[in-house]
């Protein structure tokens, strides 16, 4: 990311670089830009998912979500160092530490094992075989023995840790709701039934955004992310918005409106091909995972 000694504004992230962008880590040590992907997006979804179980506010998951793209954009970032469970369950126990709403390590653990379980209700990430149960899954397919636990409590502190150096301690996010919020009722077209859908499709946008493989929180800062959603929100749900380039009232000018709007509106052909793409198999979420993987591609490359 941008050097942590530069001067940190509320309303600002610092964005990755073009180097950061085009070549990283994991790419470097020999991961695919499309596996790469795969797992990021599933460890993002992991971090949604655990969040929503925790009921922890979505500013926090989103947070955590934030510093987990971070953690891959940087030059340590390797996902055959680091497992993407790993990376997400200790990005959303730290942001959780560091807001009113901290959680133990026992709660993070006792989830992500529920979710990455053959009982988890996830579509990525882990993907069921089978479409439904007839009966309730088994509670030792994701219990956690008091020796594993123990186990994993040192690992996911150690990957905190790991996570902290990595960002240089920089766990400053600075997130588009409240801006959205703010421009929404600038525009005037916050009141009514309509301006709620409004409001609620602009957020899911920016939810969305989270996981976007084009890493839209690490290179455009809050104000232009807000605007594209409620422009994209607003042609969707058909709201009338004024007529002038409004967009340009919030530093936001067309070419970067039009590359974020087209960006969102990729999310759900992205989510559809993953889903696709795994629906019978794990997304590897471990570094072991992620060695098989390369492994088995390398042996289907060869056979062809």
């Amino acid at each position: 990311m941008a050097s942590s000694s530069a001067p940190v504004s509320h309303l600002s992230n610092p964005l990755a670089t073009p180097l950061q962008l085009s070549s990283s880590s994991s790419q470097i040590d020999g991961i695919s830009a499309d596996l790469e992907a795969s797992v990021r997006y599933a460890g993002a979804q992991l971090a949604q998912a655990a969040g929503v179980s925790l009921r922890l506010p979505q500013d926090i998951v989103a947070q955590a979500i934030v510093l987990y793209s971070r953690f891959w954009a940087s030059e340590c970032g390797s996902m055959r160092m680091f497992g993407a469970k790993d990376i997400s369950a200790a990005c959303l126990y730290l942001t959780a530490k560091l807001s009113p709403y901290p959680q133990s390590p026992r709660n993070v653990l006792n989830v992500y094992a529920f979710l990455l379980s053959p009982a988890s209700p996830l579509s990525s990430g882990k993907i069921r075989d089978v479409p439904c149960e007839s009966s309730p899954p088994d509670p030792i397919s994701y219990y956690l023995s008091e020796g594993t636990y123990l186990t994993q409590r040192a690992s996911l502190l150690r990957t905190e840790a790991q996570v902290l150096r990595t960002l240089g301690f920089q766990t400053h996010v600075a997130l588009p709701y409240t801006l959205a919020i703010n421009y929404l009722q600038a525009l005037d077209v916050f009141g009514g039934d309509s301006g709620s859908g409004l409001a609620q499709r602009t957020f899911a946008h920016l939810t969305s955004a989270l996981v976007s493989p084009q890493l839209l929180y690490l290179t455009h800062q809050p104000p232009a992310l807000a605007t594209a959603a409620i422009y994209l929100a607003g042609r969707e749900l058909g709201v009338k918005l004024p007529a002038e380039d409004w967009w340009e009232v919030f530093d936001v000018d067309r070419e970067e409106l039009g590359f974020l709007v087209v960006a969102l509106k990729s999310m759900e052909g992205f989510a559809r091909s993953e889903q696709d793409k795994w629906q019978r198999r794990k997304v590897p979420m471990t570094v072991e995972d992620v060695e098989g993987e390369l492994e088995a591609r390398r042996l289907l490359g060869e056979e062809e």
